[in-house]
């Protein structure tokens, strides 16, 4: 049986990533529905990522479904594993302070399964003290990290904050399930 991966897209310049993230992870036979945050919306439109995973995408929290449910507490159940890539300075910290006011971190909040974050974002932010802290605290209660690496930034510098290689994205994700 299929595992159910919840991928979690945020708004940094390497969401266009997600899209080749997602058709490597059907490749492996992992199914794929999407939650993105409504910033990640300013970088690719929730239909990009619909077309791939033949599902709908998730992005508001208090939306009326046609059959209600609690949306983040049934996507946070049927997950295997939620990976956030791109994840953002952001929602690493609304994670590490236990905030849930986006459908994102209460997906994450809720869920029981092991959480995958693969930070994104310019060096001089990743290497912020209080993100590091995060990043420390969080990896103290067990959530995973694909650790960026060094690459062309969004302000077309060479820095550590590079998105991780897809590859070693999807290596990851297999090592965790």
């Amino acid at each position: 049986m299929a595992k159910n991966i919840i991928l979690g897209a945020t708004a940094s310049i390497a969401i266009y990533k997600a899209c080749e993230i997602i058709r490597r992870l059907q490749d492996e036979k992992f199914t794929v529905t999407v939650v993105m945050t409504e910033e990640a919306k300013g970088f690719i439109r929730p239909t990009l990522f619909m077309h791939l995973t033949g599902k709908p995408v998730y992005h508001r929290l208090f939306e009326e479904p046609g059959n209600w449910q609690a949306e983040h507490i049934a996507l946070a159940d049927k997950a295997d594993l939620v990976l956030i890539a791109p994840a953002t300075a952001n929602i690493i910290a609304k994670i590490a302070a236990g905030i849930c006011d986006d459908l994102l971190t209460c997906v994450i909040s809720a869920t029981k399964a092991p959480v995958l974050i693969c930070p994104a974002m310019n060096e001089n932010m990743y290497a912020n003290k209080i993100l590091q802290a995060n990043i420390k605290k969080l990896k103290s209660l067990d959530y995973g990290f694909v650790e960026p690496v060094k690459g062309r930034l969004a302000c077309n510098k060479i820095g550590i904050g590079h998105l991780a290689e897809v590859a070693n994205i999807i290596k990851a994700v297999k090592k965790v399930l």
